[in-house]
């Protein structure tokens, strides 16, 4: 059984958002998005994909489709296939996001 330790692969960039890979197979992959205050995930799009985050720390504005909320720890959200997403960290503070996608792109 692979464990992975979230908190031992997380890392930040001044620079830009950075990914940090959990688990990735043939199906699926799980990330770790870790933001800056103001670092952005820019909206796209994938046409066949599904995308699951759930905010693990801090808060930021996640938009799916035409509607933008902010989500906090604890809170997760859905992007369905097709559906433009992106998050922004509108916050003082760091934000990491579990992110799941299936399948994937």
């Amino acid at each position: 059984m692979k464990v992975m330790k979230a908190d031992d692969i997380k890392k930040f960039s001044s620079e830009k958002m950075q990914k940090c890979g959990l688990f990735e197979t043939d199906h699926l992959f799980c990330d770790l998005y870790c933001f800056e205050p103001g670092q952005t995930q820019k909206v796209h799009t994938h046409d066949n994909s599904e995308k699951v985050y759930y905010v693990l720390e801090g808060k930021g504005t996640f938009t799916i489709g035409d509607e933008s909320r902010e989500l906090s720890m604890g809170e997760t959200t859905i992007a369905p296939k097709g559906a433009v997403h992106g998050v922004e960290n509108t916050s003082d503070a760091r934000l990491v996001v579990l992110t799941i996608m299936t399948p994937r792109p």
